[in-house]
């Protein structure tokens, strides 16, 4: 049988391999999630930009400011403890009233500053805010006798029908009321009542009120309640109640509508002082001087971002236009922050939203000067290596920076007042939108701009290759500064001691707001723009 000859030539055929999958660069990976973090926030702020609208303080949206004055009795001195309590009875009831977007704020030792946005009539504006001394349970001794005299302690005020009474001594104040609320009752047809609840400090001079009140049949078994030195509910004590002997809460009935309820309860739980207040200042700001704030702060805030968004392009070419989107996207990113969290944008708040400009392209200059020393050294590393090291090792000098800033712009909000406060606000905020606009969202851009091929062949075009000519120039020609350390020291220290002395001896030159005084406010006869109200008092001189 003939045998089939092998063919040995053919060689057996390799099964094929896949090539590995080269992995990623911990960077790139690092840079992707950059990027979408970036991606997403920038969507989030214009959303929230696009869909909300910013709440504007007095200064921009108009209204009316009233300042109190905080009174000392023979029981409580008006220091500033005794003013804070102040405020926090009055924000409850103006509040309450559903003022737009109030603002109060102690001023001084013993000032309270409120201020009603587009409130225009300042009459209507101390209505609003409503009574503003002590609320006071006194027991109702008897009808007073025309020209009868009250004794110590004692007071004649008239009742809600006009009746003339004569009120015993204050039983308690409204600091003894926890709680006061309209309610219609389940048995009632729609008769409206108002429920008062009792605290601890006022549930026995409660019950001894009402006891004494039962016990009295000249004054009616009724008692007043006293706001300001006006009577706003005098009631009758219900035979149940006496039985009871008063209990932790009551109920004021009486041919209530809702409206007057309402009203009444707001004055009860919000009418308890712990000093008395007095109106020294009643003012109109019109909404026209804060149109022409927010259009010049527009300009200005435009005019920032392209002045300084040219320079940086000047100074660093590519990387400086990353720079540039990075700071329109901190613009947006502030804004946004603003208005979610519902912050109040005053005059002082655009400042320092302009302010925070400069402070987002400083954390720029700090990474591109890095990363060019980093790559004059090392130039065989490449624009990427030397632009990661820069990030790196700026980081901390970054940090410091803009963490000594809000600690700063935190006490300004802390401890300042007005619209103070809302400088303190956007400079926080925008720093922290500057540290992200410059580590997150420059970064994603630069990183992905550099691995282009064509700037990786043309280093020059990316502003990080070379030593610009200005730091060129200074270096060739100076200052030199450190040689001279203790030459500049000793200038230092002589303008130093110039400017304390100046202080010393002329003084500091305070405003009405600090020192006092007076302030004179003009009407005119028609309606005039700010141009020609400065023009007439630059003529007055």
């Amino acid at each position: 049988m003939p045998l089939k000859k092998s063919d040995s030539s053919k060689k057996p055929k390799k099964p094929k391999s896949k090539k590995p999958r080269k992995p990623v660069p911990a960077g790139s990976r690092d840079n992707l999630y950059r990027g979408l973090a970036s991606v997403l926030v920038i969507a989030i702020a214009a959303l929230v930009a696009w869909q909300m609208k910013p709440s504007l303080g007095l200064d921009l949206r108009g209204g009316t400011q009233i300042t109190l004055e905080a009174q000392s009795t023979d029981r409580v001195k008006a220091d500033a403890a005794a003013t804070d309590r102040a405020v926090e009875v009055l924000r409850g009831r103006v509040d309450a009233l559903g003022v737009s977007e109030p603002t109060l704020a102690r001023t001084g030792e013993n000032r309270i500053i409120i201020e009603l946005p587009d409130v225009q009539d300042p009459a209507k504006a101390a209505e609003v805010i409503g009574q503003t001394a002590t609320l006071e349970f006194r027991e109702v001794l008897a009808p007073a006798a025309e020209g009868q005299k009250a004794g110590e302690g004692e007071v004649i005020l008239p009742d809600e029908s006009g009746q003339n009474l004569l009120l015993g001594g204050v039983a308690f104040d409204g600091n003894g009321i926890s709680d006061a609320e309209s309610a219609i009752p389940q048995d009632s047809l729609g008769e409206r009542v108002v429920n008062v609840k009792f605290n601890k400090e006022g549930r026995d001079p409660w019950k001894g009120l009402v006891s004494s009140a039962c016990a009295n049949q000249a004054g009616s078994n009724r008692i007043a309640i006293v706001l300001d030195g006006e009577i706003i509910s005098s009631p009758s004590i219900v035979s149940e109640m006496c039985s009871s002997g008063g209990g932790n809460s009551t109920s004021i009935t009486g041919n209530f509508t809702q409206a007057e309820a309402d009203d009444l309860a707001v004055l009860i739980k919000g009418g308890a002082l712990p000093v008395p207040v007095e109106i020294i200042d009643q003012r109109t700001v019109g909404p026209t001087l804060g149109a022409a704030a927010i259009d010049a702060s527009i300009q200005a805030s435009i005019i920032g971002l392209a002045l300084t968004g040219l320079f940086i392009i000047f100074i660093y070419r590519l990387t400086g236009v990353m720079a540039t989107i990075a700071l329109c996207v901190y613009s947006l990113l502030s804004y946004s922050i603003l208005v979610a969290l519902g912050a109040t944008l005053t005059l002082p708040g655009l400042a320092g939203f302009v302010l925070a400009i400069g402070l987002a392209i400083d954390a720029n200059v700090l990474v591109y000067e890095r990363a060019r020393e980093e790559y004059h050294e090392n130039p065989e590393g490449g624009l990427l290596s030397a632009l990661t090291t820069g990030f790196s090792k700026a980081w901390s000098a970054i940090i410091d920076s803009n963490v000594t800033t809000i600690i700063a712009a935190l006490l300004l909000f802390w401890l300042a007042s007005g619209p103070v406060k809302g400088f303190g606000v956007t400079l926080t905020i925008g720093v922290l939108a500057s540290m992200f606009s410059a580590l997150v969202v420059a970064r994603w851009l630069t990183e992905w701009l550099v691995k282009r091929g064509w700037v990786r062949h043309h280093p020059q075009s990316s502003g990080i290759a070379g030593i610009s000519s200005v730091r060129r120039w200074l270096n060739d020609h100076g200052p030199y500064l450190v040689r001279r350390a203790g030459m500049w020291v000793t200038v230092s220290l002589g303008i130093a001691v110039f400017a304390i002395a100046g202080i010393v001896v002329q003084g500091l030159n305070l405003g009405v707001e600090f020192a006092g005084g007076r302030q004179i406010e003009y009407s005119t006869s028609k309606i005039i723009t700010p141009d020609q109200a400065r023009e007439a008092v630059a003529d007055a001189g």
